[in-house]
Protein backbone atom coordinates (compact mmCIF):
# COMPACT_ATOMS: atom_id res chain seq x y z
CA UNK A 1 0.00 0.00 0.00
CA UNK A 2 1.15 3.63 -0.43
CA UNK A 3 3.51 4.74 2.33
CA UNK A 4 1.35 7.79 3.04
CA UNK A 5 -2.21 6.45 3.13
CA UNK A 6 -3.68 9.61 4.62
CA UNK A 7 -7.15 8.53 3.53
CA UNK A 8 -7.07 5.15 5.32
CA UNK A 9 -8.15 3.70 1.99
CA UNK A 10 -5.85 0.66 1.85
CA UNK A 11 -5.78 -2.53 3.90
CA UNK A 12 -2.39 -2.52 5.68
CA UNK A 13 -1.03 -5.70 4.11
CA UNK A 14 2.76 -6.10 3.80
CA UNK A 15 3.85 -4.92 0.37
CA UNK A 16 4.38 -7.72 -2.12
CA UNK A 17 5.57 -7.00 -5.68
CA UNK A 18 2.87 -7.56 -8.31
CA UNK A 19 4.40 -7.59 -11.82
CA UNK A 20 2.81 -5.62 -14.64
CA UNK A 21 3.62 -5.18 -18.32
CA UNK A 22 6.14 -2.45 -19.10
CA UNK A 23 4.05 -1.17 -22.00
CA UNK A 24 0.38 -1.19 -22.90
CA UNK A 25 -2.73 1.00 -23.06
CA UNK A 26 -2.70 1.59 -19.29
CA UNK A 27 1.06 2.13 -18.89
CA UNK A 28 1.80 4.99 -16.53
CA UNK A 29 -1.42 4.53 -14.55
CA UNK A 30 -1.63 3.20 -10.99
CA UNK A 31 -4.61 1.37 -9.51
CA UNK A 32 -6.03 -0.08 -6.31
CA UNK A 33 -8.14 -3.22 -5.97
CA UNK A 34 -11.08 -3.77 -3.62
CA UNK A 35 -10.26 -6.52 -1.13
CA UNK A 36 -12.76 -8.91 -2.71
CA UNK A 37 -10.46 -9.65 -5.68
CA UNK A 38 -7.67 -12.18 -5.45
CA UNK A 39 -4.18 -10.81 -6.08
CA UNK A 40 -1.29 -13.29 -6.04
CA UNK A 41 0.87 -12.73 -2.96
CA UNK A 42 -1.96 -11.25 -0.88
CA UNK A 43 -4.84 -12.65 1.17
CA UNK A 44 -8.44 -11.70 0.31
CA UNK A 45 -10.20 -10.48 3.44
CA UNK A 46 -13.57 -9.22 2.22
CA UNK A 47 -13.67 -6.70 5.04
CA UNK A 48 -14.03 -9.52 7.58
CA UNK A 49 -11.38 -10.65 10.09
CA UNK A 50 -12.81 -14.19 9.85
CA UNK A 51 -12.55 -14.37 6.06
CA UNK A 52 -9.08 -12.87 6.30
CA UNK A 53 -8.02 -15.52 8.81
CA UNK A 54 -9.26 -18.30 6.53
CA UNK A 55 -7.99 -16.82 3.27
CA UNK A 56 -4.35 -17.77 3.10
CA UNK A 57 -2.05 -16.12 0.57
CA UNK A 58 -3.51 -16.33 -2.92
CA UNK A 59 -1.42 -17.87 -5.69
CA UNK A 60 -3.53 -16.66 -8.63
CA UNK A 61 -4.76 -13.19 -9.56
CA UNK A 62 -8.38 -12.61 -10.54
CA UNK A 63 -8.62 -12.34 -14.35
CA UNK A 64 -10.14 -8.83 -14.22
CA UNK A 65 -7.12 -7.62 -12.23
CA UNK A 66 -4.69 -9.51 -14.46
CA UNK A 67 -6.07 -7.79 -17.57
CA UNK A 68 -5.21 -4.44 -16.03
CA UNK A 69 -1.70 -5.60 -15.13
CA UNK A 70 -1.18 -7.01 -18.63
CA UNK A 71 -2.25 -3.63 -20.03
CA UNK A 72 0.57 -1.92 -18.11
CA UNK A 73 -1.26 -0.56 -15.05
CA UNK A 74 0.70 -0.61 -11.79
CA UNK A 75 -0.94 -2.19 -8.72
CA UNK A 76 -0.48 -0.12 -5.53
CA UNK A 77 -2.57 -2.02 -2.96
CA UNK A 78 -5.80 -3.62 -1.85
CA UNK A 79 -8.50 -1.24 -0.68
CA UNK A 80 -10.85 -1.42 2.29
CA UNK A 81 -14.33 -2.81 1.65
CA UNK A 82 -17.36 -2.71 3.89
CA UNK A 83 -17.79 -5.91 5.89
CA UNK A 84 -18.69 -8.81 3.55
CA UNK A 85 -19.55 -6.07 1.00
CA UNK A 86 -23.03 -5.76 2.54
CA UNK A 87 -23.26 -2.05 3.26
CA UNK A 88 -23.49 1.30 1.51
CA UNK A 89 -21.96 3.47 4.24
CA UNK A 90 -18.20 2.96 3.87
CA UNK A 91 -17.59 2.38 7.58
CA UNK A 92 -16.08 -1.00 8.39
CA UNK A 93 -16.38 -1.83 12.11
CA UNK A 94 -13.04 -3.69 11.98
CA UNK A 95 -10.93 -1.70 9.50
CA UNK A 96 -12.34 1.81 9.84
CA UNK A 97 -13.88 4.37 7.50
CA UNK A 98 -11.87 5.54 4.48
CA UNK A 99 -11.88 9.29 3.93
CA UNK A 100 -13.95 10.87 1.16
CA UNK A 101 -11.34 12.88 -0.73
CA UNK A 102 -13.98 15.17 -2.24
CA UNK A 103 -15.87 15.95 0.98
CA UNK A 104 -13.91 14.94 4.08
CA UNK A 105 -16.81 15.59 6.46
CA UNK A 106 -19.04 13.12 4.59
CA UNK A 107 -19.00 9.34 4.16
CA UNK A 108 -17.22 7.83 1.17
CA UNK A 109 -20.01 5.30 0.67
CA UNK A 110 -19.74 1.54 0.44
CA UNK A 111 -19.03 -1.13 -0.08
CA UNK A 112 -16.24 0.02 -2.44
CA UNK A 113 -15.34 2.76 0.03
CA UNK A 114 -11.58 2.24 -0.03
CA UNK A 115 -11.36 2.26 -3.81
CA UNK A 116 -13.38 5.48 -4.09
CA UNK A 117 -11.39 7.03 -1.26
CA UNK A 118 -8.06 6.15 -2.86
CA UNK A 119 -9.01 7.67 -6.21
CA UNK A 120 -10.71 10.77 -4.83
CA UNK A 121 -7.71 11.36 -2.55
CA UNK A 122 -5.26 11.13 -5.45
CA UNK A 123 -3.53 7.99 -4.14
CA UNK A 124 -3.99 6.16 -7.46
CA UNK A 125 -5.37 6.93 -10.91
CA UNK A 126 -8.23 4.43 -10.88
CA UNK A 127 -9.48 1.57 -8.73
CA UNK A 128 -11.56 -1.57 -9.04
CA UNK A 129 -14.73 -1.92 -7.00
CA UNK A 130 -17.80 -4.11 -7.21
CA UNK A 131 -21.47 -3.23 -7.43
CA UNK A 132 -24.28 -5.48 -6.19
CA UNK A 133 -26.82 -2.98 -4.89
CA UNK A 134 -24.99 0.26 -5.59
CA UNK A 135 -21.46 -0.20 -4.29
CA UNK A 136 -19.79 1.58 -7.20
CA UNK A 137 -22.50 4.08 -8.05
CA UNK A 138 -23.02 5.33 -4.48
CA UNK A 139 -19.30 6.02 -3.77
CA UNK A 140 -18.94 7.59 -7.24
CA UNK A 141 -21.78 9.99 -6.37
CA UNK A 142 -20.29 10.79 -2.97
CA UNK A 143 -16.65 11.19 -4.03
CA UNK A 144 -16.96 13.18 -7.30
CA UNK A 145 -15.94 10.25 -9.50
CA UNK A 146 -16.95 8.44 -12.65
CA UNK A 147 -18.21 4.98 -11.78
CA UNK A 148 -19.82 2.21 -13.84
CA UNK A 149 -22.01 -0.71 -12.88
CA UNK A 150 -21.63 -2.76 -16.08
CA UNK A 151 -24.08 -5.13 -17.71
CA UNK A 152 -24.36 -8.16 -15.43
CA UNK A 153 -21.82 -10.75 -16.57
CA UNK A 154 -19.98 -8.39 -18.94
CA UNK A 155 -16.78 -8.58 -16.85
CA UNK A 156 -16.05 -11.98 -15.30
CA UNK A 157 -15.86 -12.36 -11.52
CA UNK A 158 -13.63 -15.41 -11.29
CA UNK A 159 -11.36 -15.06 -8.26
CA UNK A 160 -13.71 -12.54 -6.61
CA UNK A 161 -15.67 -13.07 -3.37
CA UNK A 162 -19.42 -13.32 -3.93
CA UNK A 163 -22.21 -11.44 -2.18
CA UNK A 164 -25.26 -12.07 -4.39
CA UNK A 165 -24.02 -13.72 -7.61
CA UNK A 166 -27.00 -12.88 -9.82
CA UNK A 167 -26.49 -9.20 -8.93
CA UNK A 168 -22.70 -8.88 -8.44
CA UNK A 169 -20.73 -6.88 -11.03
CA UNK A 170 -17.17 -5.58 -11.47
CA UNK A 171 -16.92 -1.79 -11.71
CA UNK A 172 -14.27 0.90 -11.36
CA UNK A 173 -13.66 4.57 -10.52
CA UNK A 174 -11.63 7.39 -12.06
CA UNK A 175 -11.47 11.14 -11.50
CA UNK A 176 -11.53 12.04 -15.20
CA UNK A 177 -13.31 10.58 -18.20
CA UNK A 178 -10.09 10.12 -20.20
CA UNK A 179 -8.63 7.71 -17.67
CA UNK A 180 -12.00 6.06 -17.20
CA UNK A 181 -12.32 5.43 -20.95
CA UNK A 182 -8.81 3.91 -21.16
CA UNK A 183 -9.79 1.38 -18.50
CA UNK A 184 -13.10 0.76 -20.27
CA UNK A 185 -11.27 -0.21 -23.45
CA UNK A 186 -9.33 -2.85 -21.52
CA UNK A 187 -12.11 -4.27 -19.35
CA UNK A 188 -15.04 -3.94 -21.76
CA UNK A 189 -13.72 -3.93 -25.30
CA UNK A 190 -16.26 -3.06 -27.99
CA UNK A 191 -19.99 -3.30 -27.36
CA UNK A 192 -21.79 -6.17 -29.11
CA UNK A 193 -24.50 -3.71 -30.23
CA UNK A 194 -23.29 -0.11 -29.83
CA UNK A 195 -25.74 2.71 -29.20
CA UNK A 196 -26.24 5.05 -32.16
CA UNK A 197 -24.81 8.56 -31.93
CA UNK A 198 -28.33 9.97 -31.85
CA UNK A 199 -29.70 8.29 -28.71
CA UNK A 200 -33.18 8.77 -27.32
CA UNK A 201 -32.90 10.37 -23.87
CA UNK A 202 -35.65 9.19 -21.53
CA UNK A 203 -36.63 11.07 -18.37
CA UNK A 204 -38.14 8.76 -15.69
CA UNK A 205 -40.53 11.24 -14.07
CA UNK A 206 -41.51 8.97 -11.19
CA UNK A 207 -37.86 8.50 -10.23
CA UNK A 208 -37.09 12.22 -10.37
CA UNK A 209 -40.20 12.84 -8.26
CA UNK A 210 -38.51 11.02 -5.35
CA UNK A 211 -35.98 13.84 -4.97
CA UNK A 212 -36.32 16.83 -2.68
CA UNK A 213 -36.67 20.14 -4.51
CA UNK A 214 -33.12 21.39 -3.66
CA UNK A 215 -31.64 18.21 -5.15
CA UNK A 216 -33.64 18.63 -8.37
CA UNK A 217 -32.46 22.23 -8.56
CA UNK A 218 -28.84 21.19 -8.09
CA UNK A 219 -29.06 18.53 -10.83
CA UNK A 220 -31.00 20.69 -13.27
CA UNK A 221 -28.03 22.47 -14.91
CA UNK A 222 -26.18 19.14 -15.25
CA UNK A 223 -29.21 17.59 -16.96
CA UNK A 224 -29.31 20.57 -19.33
CA UNK A 225 -25.61 20.05 -20.08
CA UNK A 226 -26.22 16.41 -20.96
CA UNK A 227 -29.10 17.23 -23.28
CA UNK A 228 -27.10 19.95 -25.03
CA UNK A 229 -23.99 17.78 -25.42
CA UNK A 230 -25.98 14.93 -26.94
CA UNK A 231 -27.84 17.21 -29.33
CA UNK A 232 -31.44 18.21 -29.71
CA UNK A 233 -32.28 16.09 -32.73
CA UNK A 234 -34.73 14.22 -30.55
CA UNK A 235 -36.50 15.72 -27.54
CA UNK A 236 -36.28 14.10 -24.12
CA UNK A 237 -39.23 11.76 -23.61
CA UNK A 238 -40.88 11.68 -20.19
CA UNK A 239 -41.76 8.18 -18.96
CA UNK A 240 -42.69 6.26 -15.80
CA UNK A 241 -40.93 3.08 -14.71
CA UNK A 242 -43.56 1.55 -12.46
CA UNK A 243 -44.18 0.38 -8.89
CA UNK A 244 -41.18 1.50 -6.86
CA UNK A 245 -42.21 -0.31 -3.68
CA UNK A 246 -42.42 -3.57 -5.63
CA UNK A 247 -39.03 -2.92 -7.22
CA UNK A 248 -37.48 -2.17 -3.84
CA UNK A 249 -38.81 -5.24 -2.04
CA UNK A 250 -38.25 -7.72 -4.85
CA UNK A 251 -34.68 -6.52 -5.27
CA UNK A 252 -34.09 -6.92 -1.54
CA UNK A 253 -35.58 -10.42 -1.50
CA UNK A 254 -33.22 -11.60 -4.24
CA UNK A 255 -30.19 -9.89 -2.73
CA UNK A 256 -31.01 -11.06 0.79
CA UNK A 257 -31.51 -14.71 -0.12
CA UNK A 258 -28.31 -14.86 -2.17
CA UNK A 259 -26.30 -12.99 0.47
CA UNK A 260 -27.44 -15.48 3.11
CA UNK A 261 -26.59 -18.44 0.87
CA UNK A 262 -23.13 -16.94 0.38
CA UNK A 263 -22.26 -15.87 3.93
CA UNK A 264 -24.88 -17.54 6.14
CA UNK A 265 -22.81 -20.72 6.66
CA UNK A 266 -19.87 -18.63 7.92
CA UNK A 267 -22.13 -16.59 10.20
CA UNK A 268 -23.91 -19.64 11.64
CA UNK A 269 -20.72 -21.62 12.22
CA UNK A 270 -18.48 -18.94 13.73
CA UNK A 271 -20.95 -16.27 14.93
CA UNK A 272 -18.52 -13.49 14.01
CA UNK A 273 -19.22 -10.07 15.55
CA UNK A 274 -20.78 -8.10 12.68
CA UNK A 275 -20.80 -4.33 12.51
CA UNK A 276 -23.88 -2.06 12.85
CA UNK A 277 -26.28 -2.38 9.94
CA UNK A 278 -24.47 -5.42 8.53
CA UNK A 279 -25.67 -7.65 11.37
CA UNK A 280 -29.25 -6.50 10.95
CA UNK A 281 -29.20 -6.99 7.17
CA UNK A 282 -27.96 -10.56 7.49
CA UNK A 283 -30.55 -11.31 10.17
CA UNK A 284 -33.27 -10.00 7.84
CA UNK A 285 -31.81 -11.95 4.91
CA UNK A 286 -31.88 -15.21 6.87
CA UNK A 287 -35.66 -14.93 7.17
CA UNK A 288 -36.50 -14.25 3.51
CA UNK A 289 -38.97 -16.95 2.48
CA UNK A 290 -39.04 -19.21 -0.58
CA UNK A 291 -42.32 -17.63 -1.69
CA UNK A 292 -40.79 -14.15 -1.49
CA UNK A 293 -37.76 -15.22 -3.53
CA UNK A 294 -39.77 -17.08 -6.16
CA UNK A 295 -42.10 -14.12 -6.59
CA UNK A 296 -39.12 -11.76 -6.80
CA UNK A 297 -37.50 -13.80 -9.56
CA UNK A 298 -40.70 -13.70 -11.61
CA UNK A 299 -40.97 -9.95 -11.01
CA UNK A 300 -37.34 -9.40 -12.03
CA UNK A 301 -37.75 -11.24 -15.34
CA UNK A 302 -40.87 -9.23 -16.18
CA UNK A 303 -39.20 -5.95 -15.20
CA UNK A 304 -36.16 -6.72 -17.33
CA UNK A 305 -38.38 -7.35 -20.35
CA UNK A 306 -40.38 -4.18 -19.68
CA UNK A 307 -37.28 -1.99 -19.43
CA UNK A 308 -35.66 -3.61 -22.49
CA UNK A 309 -38.76 -2.81 -24.53
CA UNK A 310 -38.82 0.76 -23.22
CA UNK A 311 -35.16 1.38 -24.06
CA UNK A 312 -35.05 -0.49 -27.35
CA UNK A 313 -31.67 -0.39 -29.10
CA UNK A 314 -31.18 3.40 -28.70
CA UNK A 315 -32.82 4.56 -25.44
CA UNK A 316 -30.89 5.92 -22.45
CA UNK A 317 -32.36 6.87 -19.07
CA UNK A 318 -31.17 10.21 -17.69
CA UNK A 319 -31.50 9.82 -13.93
CA UNK A 320 -30.09 10.89 -10.56
CA UNK A 321 -27.54 8.47 -9.17
CA UNK A 322 -28.51 8.89 -5.51
CA UNK A 323 -31.23 10.70 -3.53
CA UNK A 324 -28.80 13.39 -2.34
CA UNK A 325 -25.18 14.15 -1.52
CA UNK A 326 -23.34 11.86 0.91
CA UNK A 327 -24.52 11.90 4.54
CA UNK A 328 -22.27 13.44 7.16
CA UNK A 329 -19.69 11.13 8.77
CA UNK A 330 -21.26 11.84 12.18
CA UNK A 331 -24.77 10.78 11.07
CA UNK A 332 -26.60 8.28 13.27
CA UNK A 333 -26.96 4.68 12.05
CA UNK A 334 -30.75 5.12 11.80
CA UNK A 335 -30.27 8.13 9.53
CA UNK A 336 -27.84 6.20 7.34
CA UNK A 337 -30.32 3.32 7.02
CA UNK A 338 -33.07 5.74 5.98
CA UNK A 339 -30.77 7.19 3.31
CA UNK A 340 -29.85 3.67 2.16
CA UNK A 341 -33.51 2.68 1.78
CA UNK A 342 -34.18 5.75 -0.37
CA UNK A 343 -31.09 5.02 -2.44
CA UNK A 344 -32.02 1.39 -3.14
CA UNK A 345 -35.27 2.58 -4.74
CA UNK A 346 -33.15 4.38 -7.35
CA UNK A 347 -30.29 1.92 -7.61
CA UNK A 348 -32.46 -1.19 -8.02
CA UNK A 349 -33.36 -0.32 -11.63
CA UNK A 350 -29.95 -1.47 -12.87
CA UNK A 351 -29.80 -4.30 -10.36
CA UNK A 352 -33.13 -5.85 -11.32
CA UNK A 353 -32.58 -5.42 -15.06
CA UNK A 354 -28.87 -6.24 -15.19
CA UNK A 355 -28.39 -3.21 -17.46
CA UNK A 356 -25.37 -0.85 -17.28
CA UNK A 357 -25.46 2.45 -15.38
CA UNK A 358 -22.73 5.10 -15.48
CA UNK A 359 -22.57 7.78 -12.78
CA UNK A 360 -20.95 11.07 -13.80
CA UNK A 361 -19.65 13.79 -11.40
CA UNK A 362 -21.57 16.69 -12.90
CA UNK A 363 -23.20 18.54 -10.00
CA UNK A 364 -22.79 19.77 -6.43
CA UNK A 365 -25.00 20.69 -3.50
CA UNK A 366 -23.96 22.21 -0.18
CA UNK A 367 -20.35 22.00 -1.34
CA UNK A 368 -20.53 18.22 -1.86
CA UNK A 369 -20.57 16.18 -5.09
CA UNK A 370 -23.78 14.96 -6.69
CA UNK A 371 -23.88 12.44 -9.53
CA UNK A 372 -26.05 12.17 -12.62
CA UNK A 373 -26.43 8.82 -14.40
CA UNK A 374 -26.96 7.32 -17.82
CA UNK A 375 -28.58 3.85 -17.93
CA UNK A 376 -28.67 2.00 -21.24
CA UNK A 377 -29.75 -1.36 -22.66
CA UNK A 378 -27.82 -4.55 -21.99
CA UNK A 379 -24.39 -4.50 -23.61
CA UNK A 380 -24.24 -0.72 -24.14
CA UNK A 381 -21.54 -0.18 -21.50
CA UNK A 382 -18.77 1.21 -23.70
CA UNK A 383 -21.30 3.35 -25.58
CA UNK A 384 -22.34 4.97 -22.29
CA UNK A 385 -18.70 5.80 -21.62
CA UNK A 386 -18.47 7.32 -25.11
CA UNK A 387 -21.53 9.46 -24.33
CA UNK A 388 -19.84 10.62 -21.14
CA UNK A 389 -16.78 11.57 -23.20
CA UNK A 390 -19.04 13.85 -25.26
CA UNK A 391 -20.63 15.30 -22.12
CA UNK A 392 -17.52 15.85 -19.98
CA UNK A 393 -16.48 19.47 -19.53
Amino acid sequence: MPLQDSAHAFVPYPDTPVPCASTGPLAGLSFGVKDLYDVAGYPTGGGSPFLLAMSGIKTRTAPAVQRLLDAGARFVGKTVTDELAFSMNGNNAHFGAPINGAAKDRIAGGSSSGSASAVSSGLCDFALGSDTGGSVRAPANHCNLYGLRPTHGRIGLEGVLDLAPSLDTCGWFARDIGTFARVADVLLGADPAPLPADVRLLWPEDLWAMLAAPVVQALGPAADTVQAALGQARSVKHIALGDWDAMYWNFRYVQGREAWLTDGPLIERYAPPLGPGVAERFAWSRDVTDDQVNGARIFRAAFRDQLAALLGPDGVLLMPTMPDVAPQRVAEESSLEDYRDKAIRMLCVAGLSGFPQLSMPLAQRDGAPLGLSLLGPAGSDRSLVALAERIAP
